[in-house]
C-alpha cells in the first residue's frame, strides 16, 4: 500500500480522535472515561482503514483480476453498560464521514434508540462539534401516508379527477364497508377525513409515528405509501408527497439513523447511501442475526384466495385500457395458480393434518387447546417438502411467475401513459395503486413456492420449512412457512458482501465469556477484515450488586410445579419491596399465574405490562418511586431490553426462569435437526450461548449508574446446579454471589 495513504489513514483517525476529545472536554460535568476512549479509538482506526468505493470490473483478487479489492475494515466492540457507547462511535464517525466526504449510517433495533439518537444525542453533537453536519431520520415508506390514497378514502372514493368507469376502488370499498359494522364505517370515515384536512392545513407531517394516536394496521393499511401502488415522480401529488420530502432531507445528511429492518429490506433500494460508500454503525448489534432470518423468511396464505379473483380481473381491465398485449395469459394464470393452492392446502392437510389439528405443545409438555387466531404447526423433517407436495408448489411457482410478468408489463405500460398523458395522471395512478394493492400477495406466493421447492446442495443446512393451521373466524386457514436457517450465510451474501466499513456494538454481543457464538451468526466468523474489542463496563459490580441464585426444589423443566414454587418465593421477596422493582417472566402464562396468586394488599403495587401502553406505565412506575411508594413492574422478554431504570426505579430485578427460547421454534428446530444429524450439540452449540446474550440483557436492566445498588433474584437452580449454568455465570457482570434454599 502507498506510503501516502497510510499517513491519510493515520491523519483521519487522529482527527477523528482529536474531535472526541473535544467533545468531551466541551461537554460540561461529563467525566473521561478510559472504556469510552478506547472504544472511540478503534471506531477510528476501523473507518480510516475502509477504503471506500465499488470493486473494479475484474479487480477482485479472488477472481484473479489484477487490481487488489478495496479493504473492508469491521470491528465488533462490546461495550458494557456505562461506557458511554453512543458517543464513542458517533464523534469519530462522524468526523471522519465529513473529512473524507462521505456519510455515516447509523442502524438501531429499537424505536427508543433511534429516537434518542434523532432527538437527543445527535442535536447535542451538532452543537459542540466543530464540523457541521445534518443529521435525518430513515423510515420505510409504509410508515408515511399516500395522499393519494387518502383523498379518495377520505371522500368516499369519489376525489377529483375520478372516472367512474375505470373505478376499481368502488367495489372493494362497498365490499369492505358491508363486513364492518355501520358505526365503525363511519367511524374510519370520519378518521380519515380529520387525516386529510390536518394533512391539507399542515397540522400532520404524513408521519403515521406523530398521530396523536397512531391507528391500527388495519385501518392505517389502505393508506400506507407502500412501493408497490406508487408511481413515484409520475404521481399528480408527487410534489405534495410526504415520502419524497423525507428523501430530500436524507439525501441532504451527513449522518442518517436507520433500523435493522430497513436497513436489510432496502438492500440494492438505493433508500439509504451504498453500503461501499459509506460508514454503517450498527447498534444493538445482537439483534441483526434475528432481523436478518425475519427479512428472508417467506409465507403464503393456502386457504383465502379470493384476492387471485380481485387482481386478475382488475390486471385484465386495466391491461385492456393500456393495450398490453401480455394480459392474454392471465386467466389462464390466475385460474391454475388458484387451483394449485387449493390442491396445495387439501394435501397439507392429508399429510400433516393429524398433526396440525393436534393440541398445540405448551411449556413443560402441557398442552394447550387451539384458540382462536393462534395456529398450530407442523414442520417438514430435513426440508425435504414430501413428493405429494412437490406439483401442486411447482405448479403455483410457476403460475405466479408468468402473472408476475404480466403485471410488470401493465406496471410498464401504465408509467408510460402517466408520463405522456399527465392530465389523465390521478385516474391511471389510481388504477396503477389498485394492482399494487395486491400484488405483494403474488410475490409472497411466488418466493414462498420457491424456497419450498429448494433442495438443499448436499453438505449444505436446508431451508426451514414448515405450515400451519389456524381459526380465523368461520374459516380454517392453512399457510405455507419457508426460511432460511443459518442467518450468518444470508447476512455474509447480502449485507457484507456490499460493505466496506463497518463498527457493529451492544453491551451484549460476547457469549459465556466468547465473541463466537455472535460472529458465526453475525457471518463474521473466520473474516480476516474482523476485529474484536470487549469495553468492561465501569461499574463496580461486586460492590453495587449482588446476584440472589435460589434454589427451588422442583426442576424448573416440570413447568407446573416450577411456577406453583417459584411464585411462593416471588410473593414473599416483593413483600419486601420499598421502591422500584422490576419481574421478567418467560411466558404470559407464567406471568398470570404471578398475578392470580397476588394477595389484595400487594396488588395495588404492581403494574401488569399487558394491561397498559408501555410509555403510560413507566411514567406511572416513575411517578409511584418519585413519591416514595413501591412500585413493582411486571413484564415479559420485551421488558428486558432497552428499559433504562436507575436508581431507585430498579432497586431489585427478578428473574424467574432462565431465558431459553421457546420450545416450538421452527427455524431453531430445523438447524437443532441439521447439527444433531452432523453429530453436533444443539444445545451446547446454538440453545446456551442465545441464552447467555438474553440472560446478559435482562441482567442488564439492575445496574445503570455508577451510583446505582441493586439485587438481583434468580429463581431457577440450574444457574448454578449445571455445567451449562457456570457458562451462563461466566457472561454476566460479576456481581457478589448468594445462594440461598427455596
Amino acid at each position: 500500500m502507498p506510503h501516502y495513504y497510510c499517513m491519510s489513514q493515520q491523519e483521519w483517525a487522529a482527527q477523528a480522535l482529536q474531535s472526541f476529545d473535544a467533545v468531551v472536554g466541551a461537554t460540561e460535568g461529563f467525566r473521561s472515561r478510559a472504556g469510552q476512549r478506547r472504544m472511540a479509538e478503534q471506531v477510528a482506526h476501523t473507518f480510516a482503514q475502509a477504503q471506500l468505493g465499488k470493486l473494479e470490473e475484474g479487480g477482485d483478487e479472488a477472481s484473479g483480476g489484477d487490481a487488489p479489492a478495496p479493504t473492508r475494515s469491521i470491528a465488533v466492540v462490546q461495550a458494557g453498560t456505562g461506557v458511554g457507547k453512543s458517543l464513542a462511535y458517533s464523534v469519530p464517525a462522524i468526523a471522519m464521514a465529513v473529512a473524507r466526504g462521505t456519510r455515516v449510517v447509523i442502524s438501531t433495533a429499537t424505536v427508543a434508540l433511534q429516537e434518542q439518537l434523532v432527538n437527543k444525542d445527535l442535536p447535542a453533537l451538532a452543537a459542540r462539534m466543530e464540523q457541521p453536519f445534518k443529521f435525518a431520520l430513515a423510515k420505510g415508506r409504509g410508515r408515511f401516508v399516500c395522499k393519494l390514497k387518502l383523498e379518495r378514502l377520505a371522500t368516499g372514493g369519489t376525489a377529483e379527477g375520478d372516472a367512474p368507469d375505470d373505478d376499481l376502488f368502488a367495489e372493494e370499498e362497498a365490499e369492505q364497508r358491508a363486513k364492518r359494522p355501520r358505526h365503525e364505517s363511519e367511524a374510519r370515515m370520519k378518521f380519515y377525513a380529520s387525516m386529510a384536512d390536518a394533512l391539507a392545513t399542515a397540522g400532520w407531517d404524513g408521519d403515521r409515528d406523530t398521530l396523536d394516536t397512531p391507528p391500527e394496521p388495519e385501518v392505517w393499511s389502505p393508506v400506507a405509501a407502500e412501493a408497490s401502488s406508487c408511481t413515484g415522480k409520475h404521481c399528480p401529488v408527487f410534489s405534495q408527497c410526504t415520502y419524497y420530502d423525507r428523501r430530500k432531507a436524507l439525501v441532504a445528511a451527513q449522518v442518517i439513523v436507520a433500523n435493522h429492518d430497513l436497513l436489510l429490506s432496502s438492500l440494492g433500494a438505493r433508500l439509504l447511501p451504498e453500503l461501499d460508500n459509506c460508514l454503517l454503525v450498527l447498534d444493538e448489534a445482537h439483534h441483526l442475526p434475528a432481523t436478518a432470518l425475519q427479512q428472508f423468511a417467506c409465507e403464503a396464505d393456502l386457504s383465502r384466495l379470493t384476492w387471485i379473483d380481485k387482481l386478475s380481473s382488475r390486471a385484465l381491465r386495466v391491461g385492456a385500457l393500456v393495450e398490453v398485449e401480455e394480459i392474454a395469459d392471465i386467466p389462464q394464470h390466475a385460474a391454475r395458480l388458484r387451483t394449485a393452492l387449493t390442491e396445495a392446502a387439501r394435501l397439507v392437510m392429508d399429510v400433516y393434518g393429524e398433526e396440525l389439528r393436534a393440541p398445540r405443545p405448551g411449556w413443560g409438555g402441557r398442552a394447550r387447546a387451539q384458540a382462536p387466531g393462534v395456529p398450530t404447526r407442523a414442520r417438514v423433517p430435513g426440508g425435504v417438502l414430501p413428493a405429494a407436495l412437490v406439483e401442486p408448489f411447482s405448479q403455483a411457482a410457476h403460475h405466479a411467475e408468468g402473472f408476475l410478468d404480466a403485471l410488470r408489463a401493465i406496471s410498464k405500460a401504465l408509467r408510460a401513459e402517466i408520463r405522456d398523458k399527465p392530465d389523465e395522471a390521478r385516474r391511471l395512478s389510481t388504477l396503477y395503486a389498485q394492482i399494487g394493492a395486491l400484488a405483494p400477495r403474488l410475490e409472497a406466493v411466488h418466493a414462498a413456492a420457491q424456497l419450498l421447492l429448494q433442495d438443499a446442495p448436499e453438505g449444505a443446512v436446508p431451508a426451514a420449512k414448515w405450515f400451519t393451521l389456524e381459526v380465523d373466524g368461520d374459516y380454517i386457514v392453512v399457510k405455507g412457512h419457508a426460511s432460511p436457517v443459518l442467518p450468518g450465510n444470508t447476512l455474509r451474501h447480502q449485507l457484507w458482501s456490499a460493505v466496506r466499513g463497518a463498527v457493529l456494538t451492544s453491551a451484549t454481543l460476547t457469549s459465556c465469556g466468547q465473541f463466537d457464538f455472535f460472529l458465526r451468526e453475525a457471518g463474521l466468523h473466520g473474516d480476516a477484515h474482523v476485529t474484536t474489542l470487549e469495553v468492561p463496563s465501569p461499574f463496580d459490580y461486586a460492590l453495587q450488586g449482588t446476584l440472589v441464585a435460589t434454589e427451588t426444589t422442583a426442576d424448573p423443566r416440570e413447568a407446573q410445579a416450577f411456577t406453583a414454587e417459584m411464585v411462593d418465593c416471588l410473593l414473599t421477596d416483593l413483600a419486601l419491596v420499598e421502591s422500584g422493582a422490576l419481574v421478567l417472566f418467560t411466558s404470559r402464562d407464567q406471568m398470570r399465574q404471578a398475578v392470580d396468586a397476588l394477595p389484595t394488599a400487594m396488588r395495588s403495587t404492581v403494574l401488569v405490562q399487558t394491561a397498559l401502553p408501555r410509555a403510560q406505565l413507566l411514567a406511572r412506575h416513575r411517578e409511584r418511586v418519585a413519591n416514595g411508594e413501591p412500585s413493582i413492574i411486571f413484564g415479559m422478554q420485551s421488558f428486558g431490553e432497552g428499559l433504562d431504570l436507575p436508581g431507585a426505579l430498579c432497586e431489585s430485578l427478578f428473574i424467574t426462569k432462565l431465558p431459553f427460547a421457546p420450545p416450538d421454534d421452527p427455524v431453531g428446530e430445523a438447524r437443532a435437526e441439521w447439527l444433531r444429524a452432523a453429530g453436533r450439540d444443539p444445545f451446547s452449540e446454538l440453545v446456551v450461548p442465545a441464552t447467555a446474550i438474553r440472560l446478559a440483557q435482562w441482567v442488564g436492566r439492575a445496574i445503570r449508574t455508577e451510583e446505582d445498588r441493586a439485587h438481583v433474584y434468580c429463581y431457577d437452580k440450574r444457574l448454578v446446579r449445571t455445567s451449562y449454568g457456570q457458562r451462563l455465570l461466566k457472561g454476566l457482570p460479576p456481581f457478589a454471589l448468594e445462594r440461598r434454599s427455596a
